[in-house]
């Protein structure tokens, strides 16, 4: 069987009048939306018109929660209870599912965002709260994690559909984290560098490391952070990189489907 892999694209992330990304041309190459839900960006309408405009492309449902931080985009870590979490991704989901819902569509997956995930890639507890979070929601929904982490050993504990992550933008550290956005080097910015470790991961199961090791990786979703300046070339490009190589470029298997 041929290789595959979804194309996930953050996004729904405007605020007010605070705008974010290029969402409705971004969407023409990705597979999975992942829709913001307020806490860290993201309101109702945004909420409303993102879904809609993933909808008329196609494109699987995703929630994506993230820590109640809207000056900080999310990406500051708080001391949080597993407790907090799950009510936290149960609220957000809750709402993004409801939105869907009104538009006669149900959601397909969730991932956390910014450093709500980031912490629970080695947060075994705090991994299960937010794996026991979806489920408990609704059981048919992907959950999308950083390959190798705890996220995804919670999901696969708990039976759930689970969908191991890689990144275009970012760069890896020798256990397979990803390097911290504080680091130099740590997001590629160059298209050609990210196609090349893209289609290697997708096709090999392999990334090398900032220190030049040989990291496996399970490939199934393929993140493009829809904030990015060149997130469009990237999705166009990368996608474009990926058929060349006849990789198929599909959403995940296991939750309804736009």
């Amino acid at each position: 069987m041929a290789p595959s892999i979804d194309l996930n694209c953050d996004m729904g992330e405007s605020y007010g009048a605070w705008h974010m990304g290029n969402d409705e041309a971004v969407l023409q190459y990705v597979t999975s939306a992942n829709i913001a839900c307020g806490f860290h960006g993201g309101d109702p309408g945004t909420m409303r018109k993102t879904v809609a405009a993933a909808l008329a492309q196609g494109v699987a449902l995703g929630a994506h929660p993230s820590l109640p931080d809207l000056s900080g985009f999310g990406r500051r870590v708080m001391q949080i209870s597993p407790a907090e979490a799950y009510d936290m991704v149960v609220y957000q989901v809750g709402a993004l599912a409801g939105v869907a819902a009104s538009q006669g569509a149900r959601l397909h997956h969730v991932k956390a965002h910014g450093a709500l995930y980031n912490m629970a890639v080695k947060d075994t507890p705090l991994a299960q709260a937010i794996c026991r979070a979806v489920r408990d929601v609704d059981a048919s929904l992907v959950l999308y994690g950083l390959a190798g982490s705890e996220l995804v050993r919670a999901a696969q504990e708990l039976g759930m559909p689970v969908a191991s992550e890689v990144f275009a933008d970012r760069t890896y550290q020798d256990d397979g984290s990803l390097s911290p956005r504080n680091r130099p080097g740590a997001m590629i910015e160059d298209l050609e560098t990210a196609v090349a470790q893209v289609v290697r991961m997708a096709s090999e199961g392999k990334v090398r490391s900032v220190n030049g090791k040989e990291v496996p990786v399970q490939a199934d979703t393929l993140c493009i952070h829809g904030d990015q300046p060149n997130a469009l070339v990237f999705a166009n490009g990368i996608r474009a990189a990926l058929e060349k190589a006849g990789i198929a470029v599909r959403a995940m298997p296991g939750g309804p489907v736009a």
